[in-house]
């Protein structure tokens, strides 16, 4: 399990350089797509960052769209996995100053991130 601080977690935020928040990529860490919150704006979890927010990072874009569960191996698409059951798989752990742990997706790297954002922005409006 890798912890790390608030602050580490923005920094490697800052450091995918996509152009906007609605850009910032993730990785689930069950069936391993990359996603963004413009992915759960497609799905219908919400209509704006601001509504999905709350799912960013912590429950894949599957949830909203009727994938199936994690498969045995990953196979490019979102499955239905969320970091509010029972069981404890994911990777990361972001720490706040008051100590308290907090299940997060790992941040896409640069590469992914930005290779995200490019796919979203050649999509018709």
């Amino acid at each position: 399990m890798r912890r790390i601080t608030v602050a580490e977690f923005h920094a490697e935020l800052k450091a995918q350089g996509v152009p906007e928040r609605e850009d910032l990529a993730f990785v689930c860490p069950m069936c391993r797509t990359v996603q963004s919150a413009r992915d759960l704006i497609a799905a219908g979890a919400g209509a704006d960052f601001d509504a999905v927010e709350k799912y960013l990072a912590f429950s894949c874009v599957g949830r909203f769209t009727g994938a199936p569960g994690p498969r045995r191996e990953p196979d490019g698409k979102p499955c239905d996995w969320s970091l509010g059951g029972l069981f404890t798989l994911h990777r990361l752990e972001v720490v706040t100053e008051d100590g308290a742990d907090n299940p997060r997706f790992e941040p896409a790297t640069p590469d992914q991130a930005r290779q995200h954002a490019d796919r979203h922005a050649a999509l018709p409006a």
